[in-house]
């Protein structure tokens, strides 16, 4: 039987080997390397291990499974039927052309809420192309960096994208409470990123590129559909409000009146997976009139979606049982009594694991589930002195730290953009460390002014 530190680094050699080395899929990889933990660690028969491994991992499929295909088939419904399109327009013309940037930022931060940051990044950068050849082809560079800041601080800290939603889930914590941490700490690191893509549009000056296949000519002809052919702009950003209201409500409702009625309503409408069941109907009904069908006619689209999100859901459910092995080898005690050495605080521990696992793998989803499974067992053993939503929110601004060209939205970010790796490196990379440090800074601030225990 191994010293349990020794079992967590056997394990993050396993999952770095198997991702990085052998290119071998993230659910393999964690799978594993939970059972792995399991038979290294000698609490169990090794004829129980796979018994303790498939357990833990249906018991975190029947929490966030529901909520993750929901979540992207309300993505591929507001994509297909025009809304995001439509929500954009909206602040656009809210900001004004001359404020192109604030515009995109405000619409990369609201679409990625239930879409993947790369999708809205697709989604929005044709009209950033577009906006600077409206003004002479000035601010390109501004343009593009506003998308990925505002898409990039919503796509980690806030529930549903499959990050926050599973990280949440493996630290049990209020999914509500997790939404308004996550956007308190999004907005000022949104804002950060931002003011540094003003720095970087000034430094570099780098004018407007042309995507892969196409001419600036062809780019000025953006003029995609008329607006009154969109949905109505509060259909279309339904999907995105009422699980985050429903949700929020509930965990509020149970604050204030808990043992009412009103809790007890809001806590059926409010539970994360009838929520996000009610917005993925909102966006088929939306997209359903959008095409003019019935809503059986858009099953290869729901299957499309549904199959992402199962395949996101098998990731995230290997994330929980390689953390639930890490919690029976009894790696809580050990790590609280490093972290004590070295004086690192646990959200401190915490950020750094996610840094860690950002900068070996380049996913910032697997960065959160395998950095929250590491920090679970050390919570339960040794209690934080504030609340574990501060351990959520360092996980999550550890994962945008060290995005490097193992990173796929690295590559999204460089060719859609039409920019070198060099670039790109200078540019999103750095803005991403600014948001990721500023997320931290938050997060520090915010666990001893108001600990919330």
């Amino acid at each position: 039987m191994l010293n349990p530190v020794a079992v967590l680094l056997v394990a993050i050699a396993v999952v770095f080997l198997f991702i990085l080395r052998w290119k071998i899929h993230p659910f393999a990889a964690l799978l594993v390397a939970a059972l792995t933990v399991g038979l290294l660690a000698g609490k169990s028969p090794p004829a129980q291990v796979m018994v303790d491994v498939s357990t833990a991992f249906g018991d975190l499929v029947g929490r966030i499974g529901i909520a993750i295909v929901m979540a992207a088939v309300v993505g591929e419904c507001l994509m297909a039927s025009g809304a995001a399109d439509k929500i954009t327009r909206r602040f656009v013309a809210l900001f004004g052309e001359r404020l192109a940037s604030a515009s995109l930022l405000v619409s990369g931060f609201v679409l990625s809420i239930p879409v993947f940051a790369d999708t809205v990044f697709f989604l929005l950068i044709p009209l950033a192309r577009a906006m600077s050849l409206r003004l002479g082809g000035s601010n390109y560079l501004l343009n593009v960096l506003a998308i990925s800041a505002g898409a990039s601080s919503t796509h980690v800290f806030v529930p549903p994208t499959p990050g926050p939603i599973a990280a949440a889930a493996t630290l049990k914590l209020d999914l509500g409470v997790v939404m308004i941490a996550g956007l308190l700490a999004a907005i000022p690191a949104s804002l950060a990123a931002w003011a540094y893509a003003f720095y970087a549009d000034r430094r570099w000056q780098i004018g407007v590129r042309p995507p892969p296949g196409a001419s600036l000519a062809e780019l000025e002809r953006t003029a995609a559909e008329p607006e009154e052919n969109l949905p109505g702009f509060w259909i279309s950003i339904a999907p995105v409000l009422v699980p985050v209201l429903l949700i929020t409500s509930a965990t509020v409702a149970n604050v204030l009146a808990k043992g009412t009625a009103l809790a007890e309503m809001t806590g059926l409408l409010g539970n994360p997976n009838l929520a996000l069941m009610l917005a993925a109907a909102i966006a088929l009904a939306v997209l359903a009139r959008r095409k003019r069908v019935r809503l059986r006619e858009l099953a290869p689209s729901v299957e499309s979606a549904m199959a992402t999100g199962g395949l996101i859901v098998l990731i995230t459910a290997a994330g929980g049982a390689f953390g639930a092995m890490l919690q029976k080898a009894g790696l809580g005690d050990q790590l609280g009594q490093a972290a004590d050495k070295l004086g690192l605080s646990a959200v401190l521990l915490a950020y750094l694991l996610a840094v860690l696992f950002k900068i070996a793998q380049g996913s910032g989803t697997v960065a959160m589930i395998a950095s929250a499974a590491i920090m679970m067992p050390m919570i339960e053993a040794a209690p934080p002195p504030h609340h574990p939503v501060y351990i959520y929110l360092a996980v999550a601004a550890g994962s945008q730290l060290g995005a490097w060209m193992n990173d796929s939205g690295f590559w999204a970010f460089t060719t859609m953009a039409g920019l070198s790796e060099a670039e790109g490196l200078k540019t999103r990379s750095v803005m991403l460390g600014v948001l990721s440090i500023t997320g931290l800074a938050v997060t520090l601030a915010a666990s001893r002014l108001l600990p919330l225990r």
